[in-house]
């Protein structure tokens, strides 16, 4: 069997979350490869709207068993309160929820250096979502982070003192002082005091050698579906850096992320919007600061489920799409939220950059080049609203036309459309 893939193709927010719910009937594994709580996959069915920072999207569906990988980064205070919102809604994820021993964990300390840092950087600040998932990498990386399996040795506590004292003492450097700082509306004291409650939690999950325990699920001929989290422009090598995550999102990161190997990868399904959005700082070719760029906010009603934050809107970016589709090798696109163009009477499509007077259709190095001005190809809109479309057969002939063109220029085919943000409405094609 293989590990098919489902990720984003830009800058992040493009619908994962929906989709992969969508989907989970069809796989008996969803595994989470990479990111932490800075993830927002937002859910919509039976009039409830549910949003998942940390657990895979598949999670409401009892017969399917998630994974939270070894590449997420966990912070035991956030996977609690999912964990009790789902009980709410009468989902036990003790019974389908497994974590690698191998993740690493986010402790309070991590989230007070990323303020500290974001802080300092003032106008170059990167747009963090302030959960310490950049501090967390960072520890990682050096080899000095502390992970799931320590939480159950005897010397943890020791472990701990050792590397949030390491943290502050780079506080003090930076003359950050953090007694009065908030970590979700909550003193940073009480905060830690409650993250070593949620560890009680985080012990009575399934704890799992996630390699290990994919390898004999792929063995036993299960269906699994790699979830990734952010998106392929924000990936730390091959997004638009420094203005990127700390964690390799394109579908290569699947293997290190869950330790599997490449040639295990079947299927790559690339999430696009039928345009582009992105939050916090960083360069954006075709945002548009004008009311059609605020239209496209408000119809799509585009403010970030983790932080709140209004995304920054444009047109769709056809250099950057065809860019991601190549370093992840999509096999399948679903493009979502092409009911938000309704009504539109012209759509328009970024189709090169003009650089220095001189057009090209590659991403530069430096998209934060300031002579850097995309190129855009007209097409015609739709006036009808596509919430209530059931089939894509009935779908406008111009929507037909621009799903066609998105898979004439990239030469990928569409495989699914969402026109809305529930279940039900998802064209299959």
């Amino acid at each position: 069997m293989k590990i098919d893939v489902l990720l984003g193709l830009q800058w992040g927010d493009e619908g994962k979350g929906k989709v992969v719910d969508v989907l989970t009937p069809k796989y008996d594994v969803i595994a989470r490869f990479q990111g932490g709580a800075n993830a927002g996959h937002t859910l919509e069915f039976n009039n409830h709207k549910h949003v998942l920072h940390l657990i895979p999207s598949g999670i409401f569906h009892s017969d399917t068993e998630n994974i939270i990988g070894n590449g997420v980064i966990i912070d035991p205070f956030i996977l609690e309160e999912e964990i009790q919102e789902l009980k709410a809604f009468g989902h036990d994820a003790f019974t389908n929820l497994y974590v690698s021993r191998k993740a690493h964990l986010i402790l309070p300390t991590h989230r007070l250096l990323d303020a500290c840092y974001e802080g300092s950087m003032g106008k170059e600040k990167i747009g963090s979502t302030l959960k310490g998932i950049g501090p967390t990498y960072t520890d990682r990386v050096a080899r000095r982070g502390i992970r799931v399996g320590d939480v159950f040795s005897a010397d943890f506590k020791n472990k701990y003192e050792k590397l949030s004292g390491f943290h502050r003492s780079l506080m003090e450097m930076q003359n950050f002082d953090p007694a009065d700082v908030l970590l979700d509306g909550i003193p940073w004291k009480q905060y830690e005091e409650q993250w070593f409650t949620s560890l009680e939690t985080l012990k009575k999950l399934r704890i799992i050698d996630c390699e290990y325990f994919i390898a004999a699920k792929l063995k036993e001929g299960k269906k699994i579906l790699a979830e990734g989290a952010q998106g392929t422009l924000l990936d730390v090598d091959y997004g638009s850096y420094p203005f990127v995550t700390s964690s390799s999102t394109v579908s290569s990161g699947v293997c290190s992320g869950l330790g599997v190997a490449p040639s295990v990868i079947g299927k790559v399904f690339g999430i696009v919007k039928a345009y582009c959005t992105r939050v916090g700082s960083g360069p954006f070719p075709t945002e548009l600061h004008d009311e059609v760029g605020q239209r496209l906010r408000d119809q799509g009603h585009e403010y970030g489920s983790t932080t709140g934050r209004p995304r920054r809107c444009g047109w769709l970016d056809m250099p950057a799409l065809k860019y991601s589709i190549m370093l992840n090798g999509v096999t399948d696109l679903i493009v979502t939220k092409a009911d938000v163009l309704g009504g539109f009477d012209v759509i328009e499509v970024c189709t090169g950059y003009s650089v220095d007077g001189k057009v090209t259709s590659e991403v530069p190095y430096d998209l934060c080049d300031a002579s850097l001005k995309p190129v855009y190809e007209k097409l015609p809109g739709w006036k009808e609203g596509l919430e209530s479309m059931d089939s894509y057969e009935n779908t406008p002939d111009t929507l037909k036309a621009y799903v066609h063109y998105i898979e004439e220029k990239t030469n990928v085919p569409v495989a699914i459309v969402s026109v809305g943000p529930d279940r039900i409405q998802t064209l299959m094609r």
